[in-house]
């Protein structure tokens, strides 16, 4: 009876076993001793083979997702490497309880990330293209979508995508600030003309009285 292998085909797990996708599987046994290699697609799509990956010396490389805050190049190697293939962006809004657990939960675990502020219609209409929906909190972990907030969900997200457990940010390191997600629209009002001055009213000057007239004298004649 030939033995089972597993193919090229994307396993599908639960999401509490996402571990199991994202994590390093060097080799796994079979009854055969047969050796299984994982892959990582440039999509971030991981797959399960029974032959190791070609290395395609012509092929491109793939342009990683740039990396939230300003000191992104003083992360350590492994940090760095991580937060270049799982970016993660958390979009919150005001006044909104969950959202701040989550915003602590990165903070605590020194997770880089870049916040998306959802204040107005406009930034609602954006959201709703990205994640087809308008709850907060939100967050995208690569492509990966993660709605609401559920503190042992996200560790098994952040732990899969290998994120230490604790801060390794330097001393130095200063998280972006929350922008909104949207820009408002600047308008350019044009400058009015300048008004001209109004002329004046052409008026009659007085009529010049006749020399001599008086109250009785109106004709002024003179003698």
């Amino acid at each position: 009876m030939p033995s089972k292998r597993m193919t090229n085909a994307a396993l599908k797990l639960p999401a509490g076993l996402l571990a199991a996708l994202i994590l390093a599987v060097p080799a796994l046994p079979s009854a055969n001793a047969q050796t299984v290699y994982r892959h990582v697609g440039p999509d971030g799509r991981v797959t399960f083979s029974d032959r190791p990956e070609r290395q395609d010396s012509a092929s491109a490389p793939v342009a990683q997702p740039s990396s939230p805050g300003s000191a992104a190049n003083d992360l350590p190697y492994a940090l760095r490497q991580v937060v270049g293939r799982y970016p993660m962006t958390l979009y919150t809004g005001s006044d909104c309880s969950p959202c701040d657990q989550a915003r602590q939960l990165l903070r605590n675990r020194g997770i880089p990330f870049n916040e998306r502020l959802i204040l107005t219609a406009a930034d609602q209409a954006a959201l709703q293209k990205i994640s087809g929906d308008t709850s907060l909190p939100f967050a995208t972990l690569g492509s990966q979508h993660l709605r609401g907030f559920g503190a042992q969900e996200w560790t098994q997200y952040l732990d899969a995508a290998g994120y230490p457990a604790s801060s390794q940010l330097p001393p130095r390191y200063r998280a972006p600030s929350a922008t909104p997600l949207t820009q408002p629209e600047t308008r350019s009002v044009p400058k009015s003309a300048p008004v001209a001055p109004a002329a004046p009213a052409n008026t009659a000057p007085p009529a010049a009285s006749k020399p001599g007239s008086s109250k009785d004298n109106p004709a002024g004649l003179i003698f």
